[in-house]
Order: structure tokens, then C-alpha cells, then sequence
């Protein structure tokens, strides 16, 4: 077992990505492990020549992964844009790992993230004994990626304030990070570019200008069109993430995380999956991300203290915890939905139950 708790993509699909590169005789960009195309596989699954499984790592639309792929070859920037939820993250690591080998290069945008955290900072002691100087920079992953001709990744690029967001600007379209205190400037080489992720569902979020939205070609995430492909990525996802974690062995959970999916889809289009039913919607967004969380906490608790299934039981508290956000609204909204929907379902009447308990 790793001593390590979450091993980048890299890492994690090394083998994949070392059959990739054996296989893939199409022309690569400067610094690119992978040709576009092999990116677009590692990404999306597939079998290679050599009969290789390629794991899908993103399931839904293929024409956009090729869009996002595509931009990465060109000199915009790429913003992946969606709800909470959507893969946002998942798709920009794995797109870094699969095209220059390292996922590591990331900036976490947060409300207290400043100029320096983008551009770079300096080592004071340097500073004070020798003066400003290449060797008294602290760098940034950012002048880090430009200086090696690799990705780098902005996190929540909307949760910055604008001011510092438009510190990117002129990266973006001169590919050149200036450093006035050395009357000099940091030049991209060939290879670099920058994935962005952001949501437009956060209270936090900032606007970008005009001026940086210009700079970036936006691929918009969906959500899972299908109850089918949603359950799917749940359960995907769920059996990786219990695995990486050593959680005890479970009973397939196939059906229970179809009732999951199923309420959520719900909850969050305010009407029932027949269309027969209207629904209050909770405040927030119960997304396959969250689905997924509530599956791999039922799988903890039924493995370590319960029957070593996931059931009804083993859901119902982190079911609660994932609708219940706000505790006067959402309240109400789950109060409604198990009155009018989950108990006149004879399937769900342990669900019910099981929920009426703790609720």
C-alpha cells in the first residue's frame, strides 16, 4: 500500500499512460507526452492496438474532451465551467498528467489569495543580504510551469478577487510573467498553458473581466445527462476511492446507489425522474460528487459497524448531512420529498424509515 493518501493521476495511471506512449506513433506539441489524440483516449478509455484496456476516466460527452484537448494545443487558456460536481478537477489533473506527465502544478484560488501566490514572491533573507536578485525569487507553480514548458492549474479561478485575477492577463496573451523590481520578465516556453476550473453556483463567486474571459476558451462540464451514466461514474468512483482508502471489503451496492442517484436527480430538478410529481429543490446543489460521498461514507459505516453491506441503515445519516445544508429550509424541503415521495414507494419504505429515525 501507498504511504502516500492520494497519489496524483500520474502516478496512480502510470501503466496506462506507459502503454499510451508505446502506442501512439501520431504527431505530439513541443513537451507533450501524448499526442492530442492519445490524451483524448487516456481520458475517455479504449483499447489499443496492443489490446491495452484504457480506463475511462470521464464519462459523458466526447466531443468535449476533444474541444478541451484541442485548446491546450493552441495559445489560448482553457476554463472548465460547471456546476459543483461536474468533474471539473477530476478532468483538469488527468489532463495534465496524460499531457505533460506532472498534475502537480496547481494554484488553489481562495478569497485570501494574493498577487504573490500567483506571480512569485522573495526569500526576505536574500533580500536583505544581497538585494533583489533571480536568486532571492520564491516561485510560483505558476513561474515554475512557464520556465518548464508544462501545464499549470487554477483551482476555483472565480473565487479570487478580480484584481487578482487579472493578474493572469498578461501571461495569457504575451506569454510572459514581467518582474519590474529586476527589470525582467519571465518567458513561457513552448508546452506551457493553463487550466482553469470554475463554477458559477458558489456565493463566493468573482466575476472575470472581460479582458481574461477573452483569454480563455471555455468548455462548459454538464452534469450526467442519464440516471444510467450517472450511477455509473458513482459507482466508478466509489469503487476507487474505497480502494484507495483500504475500506473494508462490501456486498456490490449497485442497487442502493441507484436509489442515491435517483434522489438526488430528484431533489435537484424539483421534480420526480416520471415528471408526475413537483419538488422543492434544496440550497444545495447534490451533485455526483456528493453522491459520491455519501456512498463511500455508507461504505465506511456498513464495513467497520455494520453488516458489511451497504443498506438503508448505512445511508440514511449521510444522506441527511448531504441534503440538509441549511437546517430551516432544507429541512422542509427533505420533509416534503420523504412524505410525498419516498413513502409511497414500497422499494424505498426502509429508506423512510431508516431516515425518519435520525431526522
Amino acid at each position: 500500500m501507498s504511504e502516500t493518501l492520494n497519489l496524483p493521476a500520474e502516478q496512480r495511471f502510470a501503466d496506462e499512460l506507459e502503454a499510451l506512449k508505446k502506442n501512439d506513433d501520431a504527431t505530439r506539441p513541443p513537451r507533450w507526452q501524448l499526442s492530442p489524440r492519445a490524451v483524448v483516449t487516456y481520458l475517455m478509455g479504449g483499447k489499443l492496438a496492443d489490446g491495452t484496456e484504457i480506463s475511462p476516466k470521464y464519462i459523458g460527452n466526447h466531443r468535449l474532451i476533444e474541444t478541451a484537448v484541442a485548446t491546450l494545443v493552441t495559445d489560448r487558456a482553457l476554463l472548465l465551467l460547471g456546476v459543483p460536481g461536474t468533474a471539473k478537477s477530476w478532468v483538469s489533473e488527468h489532463m495534465a498528467a496524460a499531457v505533460c506527465g506532472d498534475s502537480t502544478r496547481i494554484i488553489q484560488c481562495t478569497a485570501g489569495t494574493d498577487e504573490n501566490q500567483i506571480r512569485y514572491g522573495w526569500n526576505y533573507a536574500q533580500l536583505l543580504a544581497h538585494g533583489p536578485s533571480r536568486d532571492a525569487l520564491v516561485k510560483t507553480p505558476l513561474t515554475r510551469a512557464m520556465e518548464t514548458g508544462v501545464l499549470v492549474r487554477f483551482e476555483e479561478l472565480t473565487r479570487m478577487a478580480s484584481d487578482v485575477q487579472d493578474t493572469l492577463i498578461t501571461v495569457l496573451s504575451e506569454k510572459l510573467l514581467p518582474i519590474p523590481e529586476l527589470d525582467d520578465a519571465v518567458s513561457a516556453v513552448p508546452g506551457f498553458n493553463v487550466i482553469a476550473t470554475a463554477n458559477n453556483r458558489d456565493k463566493g463567486v468573482n466575476e472575470l473581466s472581460s479582458a481574461l474571459k477573452r483569454r480563455f476558451n471555455v468548455v462548459v462540464l454538464p452534469l450526467p445527462t442519464s440516471i444510467d451514466d450517472e450511477i455509473e461514474i458513482v459507482v466508478k468512483r466509489t469503487a476507487e476511492i474505497g480502494g484507495g482508502l483500504s475500506l473494508p471489503p462490501i456486498k456490490p451496492a449497485e442497487k442502493e446507489i441507484a436509489r442515491v442517484v435517483a434522489m438526488f436527480r430528484e431533489l435537484r430538478s424539483g421534480q420526480t425522474l416520471d415528471g408526475k410529481t413537483k419538488l422543492k429543490s434544496p440550497s444545495g446543489t447534490l451533485s455526483t460528487a456528493e453522491a459520491i460521498a455519501v456512498t463511500v461514507g455508507a461504505w465506511s459505516e456498513a464495513g467497520h459497524f455494520r453488516s458489511g453491506a451497504i443498506d438503508a441503515e448505512s445511508l440514511s445519516v449521510n444522506l441527511l448531512g448531504a441534503i440538509v445544508k441549511d437546517p430551516v429550509q432544507d429541512a422542509i424541503v427533505l420533509q416534503e420529498y420523504l412524505e410525498n415521495v419516498v413513502r409511497g414507494r414500497k422499494e424505498w419504505r426502509d429508506l423512510y424509515t431508516a431516515i425518519r429515525e435520525v431526522f
